[in-house]
């Protein structure tokens, strides 16, 4: 069972994004996390429709971001949400998901997802990435005090690689989200094989 989440950017697919998201489904991650920020509502529960259809097909979890009322209209039973609309749900929405998470970046920001009732949470960015350029990751030690500092599970965000995924697993991460390399990687199978657990 893989513990990695592919977290999506399709403006860095260089191919149909809806077949790469095949291709991920196809390789078993933990879950593909719908994060495309630059759509309209509308836009994204089109999208979403199809990439739940995908994620169902292979039995992947499917988990939307931000958009709650596409979430709610699709009966999709997960979602991330940034903090201060995860502070905003309103309780009948709260209780129509199995799976809630939360983008975290402090120790406090943590416990407070934890607090509201989220079941996991992302911390980051951990390790320097182009994403965040400029931008210092916060480090092994940063992800060691999240994890120390809430009882559900916490996956780390932000530069994660085969190289260096040991460490998350080490300083006691559930595991961790990828996003850029999935989306541009040749092959798909063997860039997420390359992450799992060596016995």
């Amino acid at each position: 069972m893989s513990d990695i989440l592919c977290v999506t950017n399709r403006s860095l697919c260089r191919e149909d994004f809806l077949i790469r998201i095949s291709r991920i489904a196809e390789a078993g991650p933990a879950g593909i996390v719908l994060r495309e920020k630059d759509l309209g509502e509308k836009e994204y529960g089109k999208l979403a429709a199809e990439v739940m259809r995908l994620c169902k097909a292979y039995g992947v979890r499917c988990i939307l971001h931000s958009f709650i009322d596409v979430a709610v209209a699709l009966r999709a039973d997960s979602i991330h949400l940034p903090l201060p609309l995860l502070m905003g749900l309103k309780e009948d929405d709260r209780a129509r998901f199995r799976e809630i998470g939360a983008s975290c970046h402090s120790v406090e920001e943590a416990v407070a997802a934890e607090s509201q009732g989220c079941t996991y949470i992302t911390a980051g960015h951990i390790f320097d990435t182009d994403c965040k350029k400029g931008l210092p990751g916060r480090g092994i030690d940063f992800l060691k005090k999240v994890c120390g500092s809430v009882s559900i599970p916490v996956y780390s965000i932000g530069g994660i690689s085969a190289g260096n995924i040991a460490k998350v697993r080490e300083a006691g991460a559930a595991g961790a989200c990828v996003m850029s390399g999935a989306m541009v990687c040749e092959d798909v199978r063997a860039y997420f094989s390359a992450f799992e657990v060596r016995k």
